[in-house]
């Protein structure tokens, strides 16, 4: 969806999750489908420069960030997703989109809703507990 060389936004917008997974669905049964989903986030310097990459942060770490910073997480309802400004010590200011429990919930029920085989992940390894507590609250998991 969103790279890191790109500008700030939403790293999954659902509204574009759901235009590719629609058109996956015309073309596959859905039951052989699977919806990639991302364990991580970006962190722009603002003001954004083309050619200027976003760092990777997991959503422990922009989590850790926030609250570093004092910085209010907000809630883009449009492409369910949380992000938060913050300025570092040397006074640049940063926007962070990353992933929480209510986007990947968004993302679960969408899934759901086109009665996809299941899901699988972007970049295992980076800390998140809250999508495994949502996954198996909404889940019945198996490990293949």
């Amino acid at each position: 969806m969103l790279w890191s060389g790109g500008p700030p936004r939403a790293v999954s917008p659902i509204g574009e999750v759901e235009k590719v997974l629609r058109f996956a669905v015309s073309q596959i049964p859905p039951h052989k489908i699977m919806m990639g989903m991302n364990l991580y986030g970006y962190d722009w310097t603002l003001p954004y420069q083309p050619g200027r990459w976003a760092r990777s942060v997991s959503p422990q770490q922009a989590l850790e960030i926030a609250l570093a910073n004092n910085a209010a997480i907000s809630y883009d309802q449009k492409d369910q997703a949380p992000y938060f400004h913050y300025y570092d010590k040397n006074g640049a200011e940063h926007v962070v989109w990353f992933e929480d429990a209510r986007s990947v919930r968004a993302r679960y029920l969408l899934g759901a809703r086109l009665g996809l085989r299941g899901f699988s992940y972007w970049v295992l390894g980076n800390e998140f507990p809250q999508n495994w507590l949502v996954l198996q609250d909404m889940f019945t998991v198996k490990k293949l």
